[in-house]
């Protein structure tokens, strides 16, 4: 088999061409993942659905596959945490020390990105030094190369495709919950509606700083998702009045720095302590989340403590 028909599919002109289904994506992702597909084919289709925009079952098919790929590569987490970066610049990943203070509460968290296009100097080491011992991460290109080739394709296309929505959705851990940030709000709706399909219950979707699950302290974040299989749209208001961009040149903030407490900057600590209170609110049905927040305050004021007592 081709990637012909799937393409014939989703371009042959207006009036004709229409959506492929959830097991039309998955038999078509399957044959690229598996290297049947011509590399022009591939191209085209991703492109084709740039240009038209992407459809929830296509989005679940996809990650169906993916899924059926890699199957059983990590163990299995509480949390699943995706890192894939939107391509603009931007200053420290507060989000990884989010990651963190939620590991000291127990969490148990699966991280899995790729990070070229964010910050080209940010490495795997780097991001597991600022991570700490308590979160696993995995780069793309070590998890699944044939993914990580998809996603490269952005080098040669100019242009981001649905792979990186893909992988987002992908949940290689088998986590109960997983939160996934995104640039653009549309997909907040579009990555909800693709994990019902698959039949996900806890997700937690934020537009959130370049793309990730990062965020703003100072304005209304409007969370999307899904508890117990069922869609939710609440707001997580504003924690401070301060009007700044999220990642300033002007305040640039060594993120290593403020986690062992070299440097203080209210700002920035609000940015982590934020996002934390938002992943732990996901994993916890039974608490909301203002309580979630002061729970993230206090492991960042315990930091230390808690380390020493998980080392």
């Amino acid at each position: 088999m081709t990637l012909a028909p799937f393409v014939r599919i989703v371009a042959q002109g207006k009036g004709r061409a229409r959506a492929l289904t959830f097991a039309e994506a998955q038999e078509a992702m399957t044959e690229i993942l598996e290297g049947r597909a011509a590399p022009e084919a591939v191209g085209g289709l991703l492109m084709v659905l740039r240009l038209r925009g992407e459809e929830a079952q296509e989005i679940a098919g996809f990650t169906a596959a993916l899924r059926a790929h890699v199957s059983g590569a990590l163990p299995t987490a509480d949390l699943d945490w995706p890192s894939y970066a939107a391509g603009r610049s931007r200053g420290a990943p507060l989000y990884l020390l989010a990651a963190r203070l939620v590991a000291q509460a127990g969490v148990r968290i699966s991280m899995h990105g790729h990070n070229a296009y964010q910050n080209a100097t940010l490495g795997p080491e780097d991001i597991r030094a600022l991570l700490g011992p308590l979160v696993r991460y995995d780069p793309l290109s070590a998890l699944c190369p044939e993914a990580f080739r998809l996603l490269d394709l952005r080098a040669d296309l100019g242009l981001r495709s649905c792979i990186n929505t893909v992988l987002r959705m992908w949940n290689p851990s088998g986590a109960d919950a997983t939160v996934q940030g995104v640039f653009h709000p549309s997909y907040r709706s579009l990555q909800a509606q693709a994990a019902e399909i698959l039949g996900q219950q806890t997700l937690s979707i934020i537009k959130g700083g370049g793309g990730e699950f990062e965020r703003h302290p100072s304005k209304d974040t409007v969370c999307f998702g899904l508890r117990a299989g069922a869609h939710i749209q609440q707001t997580a208001p504003a924690m401070l009045s301060e009007t700044r961009r999220l990642h300033e040149v002007e305040a640039a903030v060594d993120a290593y720095k403020l986690w062992h407490g070299q440097s203080r900057d209210a700002f920035a600590e609000a940015t982590v302590t934020g996002t934390a209170a938002l992943a732990l609110w996901t994993i916890d049905p039974t608490t909301t989340i203002a309580q979630a927040q002061v729970t993230a305050q206090d492991l960042w004021a315990n930091r230390d403590a808690y380390e020493r007592l998980t080392a």
